[in-house]
């Protein structure tokens, strides 16, 4: 049986890069529903391929708990997107959760394909960009459930409100209906219903 993340590693291989010559695959959805773990799958699946993948993750790029929106997406592009878009490598500020703020700065060389994962990855601005826009979705218990185990009981009132705030950020964009591969939070595609894969080639031209 095919995966989610096998749909979408082939729907992004036989796509056109849009961002340059980088073909940008969007893993967005709520918190603790899967994000990374199906970001991780498709980057392993394209990478044996012999394409070169970089994964970027916007937990690196939120300015803390009420980072969903602000500077996000203005960071992100002007520091990822718009220079892979013109050819050369990428370079973001870290945000440090324990400390409370930027720091360190990391690299993102120019790939073939470049994995976005998190909340926020695929807003409307990312139309003309984004090769495979993938939304992931779990039950809120089970997503608070996972989120607190990760981050501990005593983050629950900040996980409350990053909750209501990645609601009003979903219906806004109303990013589960524009993605091209809706995933359960086990990595099942519930929809739209996939289209039958190429085959996968071997390499990115």
């Amino acid at each position: 049986m095919t995966s989610g993340a096998e749909v979408v590693a082939d729907r992004v291989l036989a796509a056109p890069p849009r961002l340059g010559s980088v073909r940008l695959v969007c893993v967005d959805g709520p918190a603790g529903s899967g994000k990374t773990t199906t970001a991780a799958r498709v980057a392993a699946l394209v990478g044996r391929t012999g394409a070169r993948v970089a994964v970027v993750h916007l937990d690196d790029l939120y300015d803390g708990w009420g980072g969903l929106e602000g500077t996000l997406w203005a960071r992100l592009s002007a520091q990822v997107l718009e220079p892979l878009r013109r050819g050369r490598p990428g370079r973001f500020q870290r945000y440090d959760w324990s400390a409370g703020a930027f720091a360190d700065w990391v690299d993102v060389p120019l790939p073939d394909v470049l994995v976005v994962e998190g909340c926020g990855s695929a807003p409307r601005a990312v139309d003309g960009l984004a090769s495979v826009r993938v939304w992931v979705c779990a039950p809120d218990d089970v997503r608070l459930a996972r989120g607190l185990a990760r981050d501990g009981v005593a983050e629950r009132e900040h996980w409350a409100a990053w909750m209501a705030d990645e609601r009003s950020h979903f219906e806004r964009e109303r990013t589960r209906e524009r993605a091209d591969v809706r995933l359960d939070g086990d990595g099942r595609v519930v929809g739209p219903a996939p289209d039958v894969p190429a085959p996968r080639p071997t390499g990115l031209a």
